[in-house]
């Protein structure tokens, strides 16, 4: 396992490869996303335990409802039923869950299911779970400046940030994508700025502890600038902190 002192606080996750999975054997796609399913029980899992503060994944982006009807309306299903049968355990394991993306487009039956499973988490702390759903980092960026708008706020950097889907958890430190894709299919637009990016070519429902720990490792190799040069950094950490 990866030493706490290097592993990122925010981990994003696009899970790319659910039905390229379920094809290469021949299977239904929706036995992919299944299969995906328990590959993100498993992650969550694994990043409780490894120290991560904030796990954001991609469920169900605002272009997917372009897939096939028959994929769809089995993605639908099955987060229903995942809704049900996920929660209490993510409750009982400490997981304070939130869904992010456009709720107004879901049936009444899954936003009651989304708002309970928020509900009964919230007092959870030992890692936060966004679930992007219906989600567009476009559509993100758009909504908080509607939102400014709304309030007669002028649109700034800050006052956008603040309006943001996301706006209740630090930016993503690290940013994984599955299936061997090296793209970032509108997911976190904004958020993801300054955040590494790791890309695997395990399918998602392959993606294991292991892949995830090599992940984390090539993160703790990363410089993290943030604008400035190395040698600026250097210089930051020899100076003594004044008290």
């Amino acid at each position: 396992m990866t030493s706490p002192s290097v592993v990122p606080h925010h981990i994003a996750i696009v899970m790319d490869g659910n039905g390229r999975w379920a094809s290469k054997r021949f299977l239904p796609r929706v036995v992919g996303h299944k299969q995906g399913v328990d590959a993100l029980r498993r992650c969550v899992k694994a990043c409780a335990d490894r120290g991560v503060g904030v796990l954001t994944v991609f469920a169900f982006s605002s272009e997917n409802w372009n897939r096939p009807a028959e994929e769809v309306s089995g993605l639908m299903s099955l987060f229903a039923m995942a809704l049900t049968r996920e929660v209490p355990q993510l409750k009982a394991d400490g997981v304070q869950i939130h869904f992010v993306g456009e709720r107004t487009t879901l049936s009444e039956k899954v936003i009651a299911g989304i708002e309970q499973a928020e509900l009964s988490t919230a007092s959870n702390t030992r890692l936060i779970l966004n679930v992007c759903f219906n989600y567009g980092g476009r559509w993100d960026i758009v909504q908080a400046a509607e939102k400014l708008v709304a309030q007669g706020q002028p649109v700034t950097e800050l006052n956008l940030n603040g309006a943001m889907a996301l706006a209740h958890v630090p930016d993503p430190d690290l940013v994984i994508r599955t299936g061997g894709e090296q793209r970032i299919s509108n997911f976190l637009l904004w958020q993801t700025a300054y955040s590494e990016f790791y890309f695997s070519d395990k399918l998602w429902p392959e993606f294991d502890e292991e892949a995830l720990d090599l992940a984390i490792e090539a993160f703790s190799q990363r410089e993290r600038r943030f604008g400035k040069t190395s040698g600026q950094l250097a210089e930051q950490a020899i100076i003594p902190t004044v008290v």
